[in-house]
């Protein structure tokens, strides 16, 4: 099995049975997120302790993209700190919009890896990056229960 399809069957996987997809009664973030192009909606909820992102989890609507990048998100940033959580949406930011040398990262970016094809499609990009500005927004304490809309890259 060659690299792309082991990516898309990743992605399919994620899509047809995403991680984490479930209302989250004691967070104490929520963003709404909401790309217009095309209709993906999502609702991300965090739970902060201290400066570890002790729980994540979504709901939502839209493409086989975005609700699997919203699921690898969500399991990725788990027990991360802030700062890790923060610094893995600017290292997506820039696999998907094709900045990032994955050969040489594979192996750090582990499943996350499978988004890497979307860079080819501009399109798509902002599908895949939606979950990922929700994660931002929802990091930024003043923006706690904020609404993302337009993700951009």
């Amino acid at each position: 099995m060659n690299l792309d399809s082991l990516y898309q069957e990743i992605i399919l996987e994620h899509n047809r049975k995403p991680r984490n997809f479930r209302v989250m009664a004691d967070a104490n973030r929520k963003v709404e997120g909401y790309n217009p192009l095309c209709g993906d909606q999502i609702t991300l909820w965090l739970r902060i302790e201290g400066d570890r992102v002790a729980d994540a989890s979504f709901q939502g609507l839209g493409c086989a993209i975005s609700k699997a990048s919203a699921s690898l998100m969500t399991a990725a940033v788990k027990g991360k700190t802030v700062d890790e959580a923060r610094a893995a949406a600017e290292h997506m930011r820039e696999l998907l919009t094709g900045k990032l040398d994955v050969e040489k990262e594979r192996k750090s970016l582990g499943s996350l890896a499978a988004l890497s094809g979307v860079s080819k499609f501009p399109q798509r990009v902002k599908c895949a990056s939606m979950a990922w500005h929700a994660l931002q927004s929802a990091l930024d304490e003043h923006n706690a229960d904020a609404v993302v809309g337009g993700a951009t890259t």
